[in-house]
């Protein structure tokens, strides 16, 4: 084990006390195989000595303390299991940046919108922003239409989490994709992986004669 995986796992075991490590004058215990209630931290420890197991102090905080019997390596594998678990379902926010000119023409505007429609279809936050170069702070109401016609055109896809703001020579909007679009693209993705992994499976199965034949043509 590297130095960092032991200190993670020395400052797991460090979140709990256990057995004789728990000076309470009592406890409460809960779990499997046990009667649920309030015991003299003496008979919790004898409970679970007769069970060949370790008294687990699992909420300090309470009153008075709850405790768990179980098999504390098993204990420390689970709350392992679940926080790799909670880490890997934590998404990360990714925002893509769509920028445009207070004149932007319909090609230039409609090519933007398919890009936008493709980031939201991912999961990705999408910033969408007029820039005002120079004198073109003039048409900062255009500017602001523009971004309301783009946030209406993305109504599908995504909500509108913040309307036209001007900060300095940017007008801004900020756009989160639905969830049932996200969810979509996320199944999507599981399908076109599957699809994958089973085309490759089914080309490692191919008999080596095919091979050899390709090589001769």
């Amino acid at each position: 084990m590297d130095t960092r995986g032991k200190m993670r796992n020395d400052k797991l075991k460090d979140q709990y006390r256990i057995n004789d490590r728990i000076r309470v004058p009592e406890v409460r215990l809960v779990g499997e195989n046990v009667t649920n209630g309030v015991y003299p931290i003496e008979k919790a420890l004898q409970i679970a000595e007769s069970h060949e197991m370790d008294l687990v102090e699992i909420s300090p905080n309470a009153d008075p303390p709850v405790c768990r019997i179980t098999d504390y390596q098993k204990f420390l594998y689970q709350q392992k299991k679940r926080q790799k678990e909670q880490k890997a379902k934590s998404v990360r926010v990714v925002v893509k940046e769509i920028r445009f000119g207070p004149q932007t023409d319909d090609h230039d505007y409609n090519f933007k919108l398919r890009h936008a429609k493709e980031f939201l279809d991912e999961g990705a936050k999408v910033k969408a922003y007029v820039f005002f170069k120079g004198r073109s702070i003039l048409f900062k109401e255009q500017g602001e239409v523009l971004l309301l016609r783009f946030a209406n055109d993305l109504e599908e896809y995504a909500k509108l989490d913040q309307m036209p703001v001007l900060e300095g020579k940017r007008m801004t909007i900020m756009l989160s994709p639905k969830k049932s679009v996200s969810s979509k693209a996320a199944a999507a993705k599981q399908q076109a992986a599957a699809v994958q992994k089973a085309t490759k499976n089914a080309d490692d199965t191919q008999p080596t004669e095919s091979a050899d034949s390709d090589e001769e043509e």
